[in-house]
């Protein structure tokens, strides 16, 4: 398989200085929109996988490799609708996660295939659109925590090691930059050490390839509920307090729930972040059939206020967006100002399940 070289100084340098125009768009869902094409057991399969010992459907970051016409439709499809970057169907690419179908094996084969659907649609559309089209490696969170016990009866068992999950993201974020993103988005994030896993092997990763390998590194939350709060209990400040240090190029919150349910904490971290700002919300809660109900218009109508009101840099869509929500966020937000940046509070910044400043 084709490996990319690394993006050049002058893609790093454009993405930034795109943020610093105007507010800048992320795709929308990937899931509900393969959902739509109604794939059956030997789209997954593909002819690699003909004789896999083990169910495939459902493992949506097969397709990059099985039905990659697919997955790159899409990406070009929120490329038309209005987007700046996609991210890679990568989600569940790293061993941890494929260990459910019994695919470890070709963890690296998933992430360089799925770069080269993501690069292949940016460049068709950055021809077409006669604009830069940007590529991020999604980097979701496992399905296993390293903060919490599966078992209730059982507080101190974990069902994975801090080495095993480094590992895992370590073979994942290597194949992504070997696949040429533009950047790396550690994403949903329900528990911060999972996440604080990740960064710490991107940040090992990049010391070992040198500055020269650097691309922008990205991280976006997830709050669960009502509470405000993370699945392994933090605040938004708390969580930005614990990867803070990794001097992250945008931080931001995504996924679990609406935009407008969204606003307190959005309004919260934007207000404490020396980085920009991202939001991409469901559209809406999931219904009693598990689908989603936001509009194109509701959506935008949220996001276009967030952006009036100065807390954003990065606006997209999550579970049950499609191109038409990210075409109408597009339309929302065009024109308005991107977040201007504070400057760094320089007092100690301390976190727990709550934030702590000293001084």
């Amino acid at each position: 398989m084709n490996v990319r070289p690394p993006p050049s100084p002058s893609a790093v340098t454009g993405l930034r200085a795109l943020f610093n125009e105007r507010i800048v768009i992320l795709d929308g869902a990937m899931g509900s929109m393969i959902q739509t094409f109604k794939l059956q057991e030997a789209d997954f399969r593909g002819e690699r996988f003909q004789l896999h010992p083990h169910d495939l459907q459902g493992n949506n970051d097969l397709l990059s490799l099985t039905r990659p016409d697919i997955i790159e439709k899409i990406h070009g499809d929120y490329f038309a609708a209005g987007a700046d970057m996609v991210e890679t169907n990568t989600f569940n690419s790293t061993a941890i996660s494929q260990a459910d179908y019994h695919l470890e094996p070709i963890v690296r084969d998933l992430n360089l295939a799925a770069v080269g659907c993501a690069r292949r649609a940016a460049g068709s559309a950055s021809a077409k659109l006669g604009r830069p089209c940007f590529v991020s490696g999604a980097i979701g969170p496992l399905n296993r925590t390293l903060s919490m016990s599966p078992d209730v009866n059982r507080p101190d068992y974990r069902a994975v090691s801090w080495e095993q999950v480094t590992a895992a993201y370590t073979e994942q974020v290597n194949a992504l930059l070997d696949g040429g993103v533009d950047a790396l988005l550690v994403e949903t994030i329900f528990d911060t050490l999972n996440a604080k896993a990740a960064l710490f092997a991107i940040e090992t990763i990049f010391d070992g390839r040198g500055e020269a390998s650097r691309v922008p590194v990205m991280i976006s939350v997830t709050i669960t509920d009502a509470s405000g709060r993370t699945l392994s209990g933090q605040t938004v400040g708390a969580f930005f307090n614990s990867v803070r240090h990794a001097n992250p190029f945008s931080v931001g919150i995504n996924c679990a729930l609406g935009g407008a349910a969204m606003r307190p904490y959005v309004e919260e971290l934007a207000a404490i972040a020396d980085c920009y700002i991202t939001c991409y919300p469901n559209a809406g809660l999931p219904n009693a059939f598990g689908g989603y109900d936001e509009s194109p218009a509701d959506m935008a109508a949220v996001l276009g206020e967030f952006a009036a009101s100065g807390f954003v840099n990065m606006v997209g869509g999550c579970c049950g967006s499609t191109p038409a929500h990210i075409a109408a966020i597009a339309g929302a937000v065009r024109g308005k100002k991107p977040r201007l940046i504070p400057s760094p509070d320089h007092a100690m910044q301390l976190s727990g399940l709550e934030p702590l400043r000293v001084g």
